[in-house]
């Protein structure tokens, strides 16, 4: 298994337990579902059965956001221009800790997905690592066309692999 954390702070964001796909080689999609968790239970990952899923929430259970809840995951707000402030020295600091062959692939793919979220701004909600630390990664939550199916996105370059 593979574990994915923050090169800049250490904060787990995601393991690849979770659908993933690498879009443009500068972000990675992580498929996320909806998931019903009772008090005292322990998260092990698995996905619940169909049994489960039918059988609605229940006293106690509340309906969590898998991935937020297994990473501990933490929300936080921008409006558009404290959020280029954030992206700009994220940028800075992440590049920083590349090697030089693919600082131009990183800044060219960078800038072009960051302008595709500036421009549906309104469509993200943000979550930090459970550090809550403000130069770290700053994940994006966004939904398919459906408008159902929730989805994260995550800096490819702002991240290492841990093998488990």
């Amino acid at each position: 298994m593979l574990l994915y954390e923050d090169i800049l702070t250490g904060d787990e964001m995601f393991s690849d337990a979770f659908p993933i796909k690498i879009v443009d080689d500068i972000v990675f999609e992580v498929d996320c579902q909806m998931m019903t968790v009772r008090e005292g239970e322990v998260d092990i990952g698995a996905n619940p059965s169909a049994e489960e899923q039918e059988e609605g929430v229940e006293d106690g259970a509340v309906q969590v956001n898998n991935v937020i809840h297994s990473f501990r995951l933490q929300p936080t707000t921008f409006d558009k221009k404290t959020f280029l402030t954030y992206l700009k020295g994220y940028m800075k600091a992440v590049k920083a800790k590349l090697p030089e062959d693919r600082v131009k692939a990183f800044e060219g793919g960078a800038q072009t997905f960051a302008k595709k979220v500036v421009a549906n701004f309104k469509d993200y909600e943000f979550y930090t690592g459970e550090g809550m630390n403000p130069d770290g990664m700053v994940a994006l939550l966004n939904y398919r066309e459906d408008g159902v199916t929730p989805y994260f996105t995550f800096w490819k370059d702002g991240l290492k692999e841990v093998k488990l």
